[in-house]
């Protein structure tokens, strides 16, 4: 009995006196397919990051704070209304050129620009980059940038009334030159964040110079 058992392989539980074993289980069965999405928990982890650029946020938040700081306190530092003068116009260009070229780029992905055609005709240019979500921005990154994009102009357009009520007049045009340049990058890169290009001509050229991406398309 115990040779035909064994031979025909009925044998179920280990036996010491018999030494059969019961052959293993097909594991086919017991198994399902598990699909496995590394990807996006590694993208989740770079969005939740909290600053991947944090010199371009600095600078993002310095000249424009800067400026205001230096308005509010300038005749504690100097009794030169032109050095105060100066010294702010300066910052505001600063961050003029540093919001619309760099930081903009590297914070959110987005630029605008104006360009003139060889007929002479002006055209304003408004990308979003479609890039991988390993270069996107953080949301920290995002948040940090549109509020001190934001807030800084309605900061302007206050003092704007201030000075035009208190009857400051010297100082009228250095409040209009902040809320111009600051409002030019707020109203660019809002064109840029909800599809501009519908608002323009269509011959507007979209590229993004960039080492790695040749070329940005609007979203």
């Amino acid at each position: 009995r115990r040779r035909r058992a064994v031979r025909g392989g009925c044998c179920r539980a280990a036996s010491p006196l018999t030494g059969c074993v019961s052959p293993p289980q097909a594991l086919v069965d017991d198994t399902e397919d598990v699909s496995l999405d590394f990807g996006s928990e590694e993208e989740l982890a770079l969005r939740k990051a909290k600053l991947r650029h944090p010199l371009a946020t600095f600078f993002h938040l310095f000249f424009r704070v800067s400026a205001i700081i230096t308005y509010l306190f300038c005749d504690w530092f100097s009794n030169s209304f032109v050095a105060c003068f100066v010294t702010i116009l300066l910052l505001l260009s600063f961050d003029f050129w540093s919001v619309k070229n760099v930081t903009g780029r590297l914070l959110v992905g987005l630029r605008w620009w104006n360009q003139i055609d060889e007929d002479g005709k002006s055209h304003w240019v408004f990308e979003a980059r479609r890039v991988p979500i390993r270069a996107a921005s953080t949301e920290a990154e995002a948040r940090i940038f549109w509020l001190g994009l934001i807030i800084c102009p309605v900061i302007w357009t206050v003092f704007f009334f201030s000075t035009l009520f208190s009857l400051k007049l010297k100082w009228l045009a250095l409040v209009i030159a902040g809320i111009s340049l600051q409002t030019a990058n707020l109203y660019g890169y809002i064109h840029c964040k909800l599809g501009g290009q519908k608002s323009i001509s269509r011959a507007t050229s979209s590229f993004f110079a960039t080492a790695d991406v040749p070329k940005s398309k609007f979203r």
